[in-house]
């Protein structure tokens, strides 16, 4: 397993004046696996030398093993270790900021009272005015219960806050979108809805998160039913996008097409479904999904739900069976689903070159290293290695196109729209290493958002 900046730690250490101290304490630290990213400060002070240190691990386990090894080495002192992520968590991620100051009476009078009556009375007259003397048009709400965190899984509303908070900032990082991040302490399908509904004047668009399946299903539909505003839920909608975009890339260099592949997807919940969809809107016909009791196929007995429609629009070969007899001859691989559910045989048994896209996260359903020999092309949903399928492609693009066309829903062809911008932003430097850009391109968000935009005006959902 890579070290990675999620397990940062800062060190600051007094380095005894003795020949070949900081040599030890280097080799010392990249001989228990750790990696020195940053070397900050040098203060020398009497018969000692003060340094500070960022060092990636591998996990918790891993700083824990570091420390112990540090504290045993001579003249090495170890002043302080900080967690860096939990150090930029601190007091929270966001701030509230008006966007001009209140430097006098005069601005006070037009910004509050007694001059805030006069627009609160237009819009109170002509509702459609909110649009243009509110936030409401730029502003997005993040909304979770806490139920399916990535990676986590039901931790609750406030333990899923840290995550609807790093949302937020990524709409505004990428796309300039306002978004408040809103945790709600009820799992009932009904009270959601209900609170969501009562909540929506506020915003110009509904960004869910982190909710379960299938209440996340139920949820998602009567709410776009039930708003004109866009109601986007991106657990599924912005994964199948990305996916979408790289699969198209990797038909490209691997010279096939969509319609002619063969897809097994293991996982069956938001993502998956969504994927699933996505995928045969865009022209794939075979695909199987497989979940923890085999293949999604018409006439199986203990479906519900979105597996029902899964039973009745994919599998059309009417496959049965476990992953290994579903992989099969298979072109490519989807896992949306959890750690170690693939094998090396399994890959091997697919077509030559076959296409992995092993997306859980933090650990994929297959580590890269164990098949870089007979796979064609690799991604995961991790930043440490090629190709991360990250939904910050999609959704920050998706929103800002959907806001400034003014929309009131998002279609399945602006879904479309969004992948096709996805992948063509890739360009020139398409590989089998690079098929998505890099998520902290920012040129992706607007290519999308364009997109999006002119999909939105054909597709006639936008506010007259």
């Amino acid at each position: 397993m890579h070290t990675t900046p999620a397990y940062s730690v800062r060190l600051l250490v007094k380095l005894y004046h003795q020949p070949g101290v900081l040599g030890r304490f280097a080799a010392a630290l990249g001989a228990a696996g750790g990696n020195i990213t940053k070397l900050r400060s040098f203060e020398a002070v009497g018969e000692s030398v003060t340094r500070e240190f960022v060092v990636d691990a591998r996990d918790e386990e891993h700083v824990a093993f570091l420390m112990e090894t540090l504290g045993d080495l001579d003249g090495v002192e170890i002043l302080e270790a900080a967690d860096m992520t939990f150090h930029v968590h601190l007091g929270g991620k966001l701030d509230v900021v008006g966007r001009f100051p209140l430097e006098d009476n005069d601005t006070l009078s037009m910004a509050y009272t007694p001059g805030v009556a006069r627009v609160s009375s237009a819009i109170a007259e002509d509702p459609a005015k909110a649009w243009r003397y509110t936030g409401r048009g730029n502003l997005v709400a993040v909304i979770s219960d806490g139920t399916a965190v990535l990676g986590l899984g039901d931790i609750g509303p406030l333990g899923a806050m840290p995550v609807m908070e790093g949302k937020a900032m990524l709409f505004k990082e990428f796309a300039n979108i306002n978004a408040m991040p809103i945790v709600l302490d009820t799992t009932d399908t009904e009270e959601i809805i209900k609170t969501v509904a009562n909540l929506a004047p506020t915003f110009g668009g509904i960004n869910l998160e982190d909710i379960s399946a299938p209440r996340c299903f139920e949820i998602e539909e009567r709410l776009k039913a039930m708003l004109d505003i866009p109601v986007f839920h991106d657990d599924q909608h912005g994964t199948a996008i990305v996916c979408l975009a790289a699969l198209q890339n990797a038909c490209k260099l691997t010279a096939r097409t969509l319609a002619d592949l063969k897809v097994v997807m293991v996982g069956a919940g938001a993502a998956g479904v969504a994927i699933a969809k996505i995928l045969s809107g865009a022209g794939a016909s075979d695909i199987i999904s497989v979940d923890r009791h085999g293949a999604i196929f018409e006439g199986r007995d203990d479906l519900s739900g979105a597996k029902i429609w899964l039973a009745e629009k994919t599998n059309p070969r009417r496959i049965s069976g476990d992953l290994s007899k579903a992989i099969a001859g298979a072109d490519v691989f989807v896992g949306v689903s959890g750690p170690g559910i693939l094998s090396r045989e399994q890959v091997v048994s697919m077509a030559p070159d076959p296409i992995i896209f092993a997306l859980a996260n933090p650990t994929p359903e297959i580590m890269p290293e164990l098949i870089q020999d007979v796979a064609g092309i690799i991604a995961t949903g991790r930043s440490d290695y090629p190709n991360q399928i990250n939904n910050v492609l999609a959704f920050p693009g998706v929103f800002r196109g959907a806001l400034d066309a003014g929309a009131t829903s998002v279609t399945e062809n602006m879904k479309l729209a969004a992948a096709r911008a996805i992948a063509d932003a890739v360009g020139e430097e398409l590989s089998a290493d690079h098929i998505v850009p890099a998520a902290l391109d920012r040129s992706v968000a607007v290519a999308v958002a364009a997109a999006v935009a002119a999909q939105a005006s054909l597709d006639g959902v936008c506010r007259d």
